[in-house]
């Protein structure tokens, strides 16, 4: 093993905690108290960072089951979090789809200053919620990336506009600025028009790092061309080990050195002291999807009706749907046409897959040397640069992580003992 290479890793701060009924600590859901004492539990581990996904909308049909996608703010609660931590790294998101640039770039900028260096931007096209933002139906999948790539230009030449070094500000100085430093940036363009400067200098720590949340083949270019990370949904090795190295390939054609994008699955983890305890945590997780939610799950990932199939037919290519028919997310719809591809599994096979009962991240199950053996196997194999952590089942899944797994990887030499820097960047090792 190269110990010289470690990990990134991060902490996921969701409710995928929430599934387990003993321990769930659902009346959190909505404090940042809780999610206060968790960044401060990944700091005390030294994570790089904790990261919160977001979306525009909220699913009324499972209100009865989980929060249907409702949360704070993603911002304004890591601002609260960047009071109360020194070191880790606070990742949002915010949407290029329904966003103004010049907001989401002043508020990014806002979090780096309080945070003093610590903030980053996982970039999202969204997938749902353009109801809520007017008449107009959601773009499709490549247009809301060429928005993107305009849109994450514009945030950059924003953040360029009002470089640190402009300030001159000193208690003996009566230069506040120099002026000659900042500049309008008279973007027009296919999707915005932005006069500039921003009314924010740039922190002294250097640009925001940007995370990229989508694998599909827009959002694959889209990371390549820019993104220092990816969170990708990877449900098994072989995919992730095809993501990486294509990414990698990817970001070489555009000018890029391949280790510059650092590809991060969830890893969606069930801890427990012993293998039995840990698999009846995962199956209560999922006990409340029953066999008509799985198919429901199937038809909107692939568009395949297979409700009247028998368990043990095998599902192979030529069933599969015209690819290029809208779909909710191009991604999952990707990763599972990809494995019915390679594997012809059967109906009942596909419907225990992680793109159908849940999101279709990395699922580990069992002891803590289990998931660490499974960790080191990806990462040996090249399949990951490392993950963002999601407890899964109850409580005990992070207490596990934080107090045994976390350790565990130290002493293997996967990750690092102590802080070396103090901002995201140095985290990450971007120069």
């Amino acid at each position: 093993m190269d110990t010289n290479r470690q990990l990134c890793i991060g902490l996921s701060l969701t409710a995928t905690w929430r599934k387990g009924k003993e321990y769930s600590n659902v009346e959190n859901l909505y404090s940042t108290d809780f999610y206060v004492e968790l960044a401060k539990m990944a700091e005390k581990a030294k994570l790089d960072f904790v990261f919160r996904p977001d979306t525009l909308f909220l699913n009324q049909k499972v209100l009865d089951k989980s929060p249907g996608f409702g949360s704070l703010d993603p911002t304004l609660l890591l601002t609260s979090i960047a009071c109360e931590t020194e070191r880790i790294g606070l990742v949002t998101t915010a949407s290029t789809t329904f966003n103004p640039p010049y907001v989401v770039a002043r508020q990014l900028q806002s979090l780096h200053w309080i945070s003093n260096g610590r903030a980053g931007w996982n970039i999202v096209t969204s997938i749902e919620g353009a109801e809520n933002f007017g008449d107009a139906p959601m773009p499709s999948s490549p247009e809301r990336y060429r928005k993107a790539n305009e849109f994450t230009e514009v945030v950059r030449k924003l953040w360029a506009s009002y470089p640190h070094e402009a300030l001159t500000a000193r208690r003996t100085s009566e230069q506040f600025a120099n002026k000659e430093l900042v500049s309008s940036i008279d973007h027009s363009g296919d999707f915005f028009s932005v006069k500039g400067p921003l009314n924010l200098p740039a922190h002294s720590s250097g640009e925001i790092p940007l995370f990229q949340a989508g694998a599909s083949d827009s959002g694959r270019n889209f990371a390549a061309s820019v993104a220092d990370a990816i969170f990708a949904a990877t449900p098994d090795i072989i995919s992730g080990i095809e993501l990486r190295e294509d990414l990698r390939r990817r970001a070489q054609e555009r000018g890029r050195h391949p280790d510059a994008i650092r590809v991060l699955p969830g890893l969606y983890f069930f801890l427990a002291k012993t293998r039995s305890e840990a698999r009846e945590l995962h199956r209560q997780a999922h006990a409340h999807l029953s066999l008509a939610h799985r198919y429901v799950s199937v038809q909107s990932i692939l568009g395949l009706d297979m409700s009247g199939w028998p368990l043990d037919k095998r599902v192979t290519s030529e069933l599969l749907p015209d690819l290029n028919q809208p779909v909710r997310s191009r991604t999952h719809a990707d990763l599972l046409r990809r494995f019915i591809m390679r594997e012809e599994p059967t109906v009942e096979e596909l419907l225990s897959r992680p793109e159908v009962v849940g999101s279709a991240h990395w699922v580990a199950v069992g002891t803590v040397e289990d998931v660490v053996n499974d960790i080191i196997e990806w990462f040996e194999a090249g399949a990951m640069d490392g993950f963002i952590a999601l407890p899964g089942g109850s409580v005990q899944s992070m207490e596990l992580f934080f107090h045994e797994l976390m350790p565990l990887l130290v002493e293997k030499g996967l990750f690092r003992s102590e802080y070396t820097g103090e901002t995201l960047r140095e985290h990450l090792g971007i120069e």
